[in-house]
């Protein structure tokens, strides 16, 4: 199966995935990588679409109890919690590991110049 038959299976699994006539839309990298890495994880057989579409239904419901306007503006944020919330389910990461490696991210960010890449470096998960 190819990148494309994976993208066209994630899109009929997740009917409100924002697309154009070319497929998925996205509006920043760190969107793209999150939804590359949910197609990888399902390829790799780590949970099936329904169970997915299950969770980010109710990633999205939660939220939407909590004041999300449901503009379609934060939907890739609902991915990425879902996201994370399927690893820790499946016992891939824990919740600790996606901390460390979020508040790593957040400093490797915070001292790169603006226009260059974020590289992490093993200080970056020290504090």
């Amino acid at each position: 199966m190819t990148a494309n038959d994976a993208a066209k299976r994630a899109l009929a699994a997740n009917p409100g995935l924002p697309v154009d006539a070319e497929g998925p839309v996205f509006r920043e990298p760190w969107q793209a990588q999150a939804f590359a890495m949910t197609l990888a994880l399902h390829e790799k057989g780590l949970f099936a679409w329904s169970e997915w579409a299950a969770m980010l239904g109710e990633t999205i419901k939660a939220a939407q109890a909590a004041g999300d306007p449901d503009t379609g503006e934060t939907y890739y944020h609902h991915w990425l919690a879902t996201l994370e919330r399927m690893t820790a389910k499946k016992a891939v990461a824990s919740p600790a590991d996606l901390a460390s490696h979020r508040d790593a991210w957040e400093r490797a960010a915070h001292r790169t110049p603006h226009g260059q890449p974020i590289e992490l470096k093993s200080g970056d998960f020290t504090g």
